[in-house]
């Protein structure tokens, strides 16, 4: 019998958020696909215990995300075994963002149960952990010595509990030993079976990290798993920070944070977990590396590149591998559909410690995610256009040139200074992504000048970036991605590279994009090289303002577009597990 709740979403709110045209689908590998066909046996074995090791991380990131997750969805499941419609409706949205609690694309928080909170700390620290007993906790074991304790607490890869009046940390190889070694054993599986035995060793390795309490044994993983570019599957544990909004709070004490410094202890925020099974696509693969050659010209052209290190290295040294993929699944975090779905990730992240190691970093590019044809999409693509954009610069607009700026998003992640952010806190991750962003249209000049882009390319990704640089609604903090897009949209409209017209469109001046985002990206990489909270903080809040420019095409949006989330659709995935 699973614990008790009351929904919290009335019936009339369910039928909508469940609706077609609230709750979009994005369909990844059907059974019949080509790509599927064309695997080798060895590989098609291989893919299905890879699904499997997939499907089991949903419980790990339900319990990291809130403890009160795997309970309520037992309870949905109950009810709607029963017949009860509001339960089957809300199991939807629940499966849809993996979890209780979410933000949509309007940036309303939804609560699927009653008396359900928002929680600083998800999973990741006991509930009733605020703010003030944390740093208090921390900063009287710290003064009793047991400074080891405190740097468990306060890494990337441990759930805290309660111990008595202090905290302690369990590792997750201890605290998920039973879903980790059923992953662990699928991937020893696959390994016999699959065709490339360099993904063999990878899948080997990273079976040996997630059995073992030693961060060596991630950092042998990652470093293998970012060397990886001739392989037929895709097979990646991804471990990204951006949910965890309590552990960078200690940079705010004064007091707690120079204590830290004093015990080199970096607090550094927890890791969510999620995997990404696929198939790699050859053909978008290498235009994909086309870029490849020009990483270390392009590190040539970053802001104040000589007071830092560089992620990349050079020559037969250069540490950059990129892959496009068709998606068989997205599990964990990578599947959380909230408001919106990653295109692309560049892995692994700064804080790392296969990167401490030597290792490079690894892009992966979500094709089912990017691609939308239906004729429904492109009539909602030309609405918006209408609605939002001087009719002169439609002719630029290009949906394919949306993914070359993320491959230039993606690209100058591995850009810039590669440590010392974790000192920014809770806005270490919005300024990384907008730097993100800026470096990505910042070197569109050296790109052309390169051969990579045409002038009408250059064209088409600073029209299509502009246009779809706005938003529905006014995001929250704790939604980093668009916080940076509010951000870059206040700068741009500030700096006159944009503006809207006595009609409401949008126009742009082609000649002042490129230097608007030269000047911010300078802007990014003197607040990461500060490593200063405040200083951080103080951009941040600058620039995140909400303009009577972002009101008036919001609302145009919300008029076009009544989308609030979406659903990943995972057929070919859904059949492998259950052979």
């Amino acid at each position: 019998m699973s614990k008790n709740f009351e929904l919290n979403l009335s019936h009339e709110e369910l039928i909508k958020r469940t609706s077609k045209d609230c709750l979009i689908p994005k369909e990844m590998l059907k059974e019949d696909s080509k790509e599927y066909a064309s695997l080798s046996e060895g590989d098609k074995k291989a893919l299905k215990h890879l699904v499997k090791a997939a499907k089991a991380i949903d419980e790990v990131f339900m319990k990291q995300d809130n403890p009160d997750n795997i309970d309520f969805k037992k309870f949905l499941e109950e009810e709607s075994e029963k017949g009860n419609e509001d339960a089957k409706m809300t199991l939807t949205l629940f499966n849809a963002q993996i979890g209780m609690n979410a933000v949509d694309s309007e940036a309303n928080k939804i609560f699927l149960a009653k008396n359900s909170k928002e929680l600083p700390g998800k999973g990741f620290y006991p509930v009733d952990l605020s703010k003030e007993e944390f740093h208090k906790i921390l900063l009287e074991m710290l003064n009793n010595g047991e400074i080891e304790e405190v740097r468990n607490i306060l890494n990337q890869r441990s759930m805290v509990v309660r111990d008595g009046n202090k905290l302690k940390a369990i590792d997750y190889t201890e605290y998920f030993k039973k879903e980790f070694e059923y992953i662990a054993d699928e991937l020893e599986a696959a390994a016999e079976v699959s065709t490339n035995e360099e993904f063999n060793k990878y899948l080997r390795l990273q079976a040996i990290a997630l059995c073992e309490n030693n961060s060596k044994n991630d950092a042998y993983a990652d470093k293998k798993w970012a060397e990886l570019q001739d392989t037929p599957l895709e097979f990646t544990i991804s471990r990204e920070q951006y949910a965890d909004e309590m552990t960078g709070t200690v940079v705010e004490n004064e007091e707690l944070n120079k204590l830290l410094e004093k015990n080199s202890i970096e607090p550094i925020s927890k890791d969510s977990i999620g995997i990404r099974v696929g198939i790699v696509n050859k053909e978008g693969t290498d235009k994909l590396l086309e870029i490849k050659k020009y990483m270390p010209t392009l590190a040539e052209h970053m802001p104040y590149k000589d007071e830092y290190e560089q992620n990349i290295g050079q020559g037969d040294d250069e540490k950059q591998t990129m892959v496009d993929v068709d998606i068989v699944t997205l599990r964990g975090d990578e599947g959380t559909y909230r408001g919106g779905i990653t295109l692309a990730q560049n892995l692994p992240n700064n804080d790392k410690p296969s990167l401490k190691i030597g290792g490079g970093r690894r892009n992966v590019y979500h094709r089912q995610i990017r691609i939308s044809t239906s004729p429904e999409a492109k009539e909602k693509r030309q609405k918006r256009l209408d609605a939002t954009l001087a009719k002169e610069f439609h002719k630029y607009y290009n949906q394919e040139a949306d993914h070359w700026f993320t491959i230039g998003h993606e690209n100058v992640h591995s850009l810039g200074p590669k440590s010392g952010t974790e000192a920014l806190g809770k806005y270490k991750n919005i300024i990384e992504e907008n730097k993100a962003d800026m470096g990505s249209l910042a070197l569109l000049d050296v790109l052309t000048e390169l051969g990579m882009y045409s002038e009408e390319e250059k064209k088409q990704i600073i029209v299509t970036y502009a246009a779809d640089n706005f938003l529905k609604a006014k995001p929250t903090l704790s939604q980093a991605h668009r916080v940076r897009t509010v951000m870059q949209s206040k700068y741009f409209l500030e700096n006159k590279a944009v503006w809207l017209n006595q009609e409401g469109l949008l126009e742009i001046d082609l000649d002042k994009m490129i230097p608007t985002a030269e000047k911010m990206l300078a802007d990014i990489i003197k607040v990461q090289l500060s490593k200063d909270f405040a200083t951080g903080e103080k951009y941040v809040l600058s620039n995140f303002v909400w303009t009577e420019e972002m009101e008036i095409i919001s609302k145009k949006l919300k008029e076009i577009d009544k989308s609030l989330n979406g659903i990943l659709k995972t057929p070919l995935a859904d059949k492998l597990a259950n052979e």
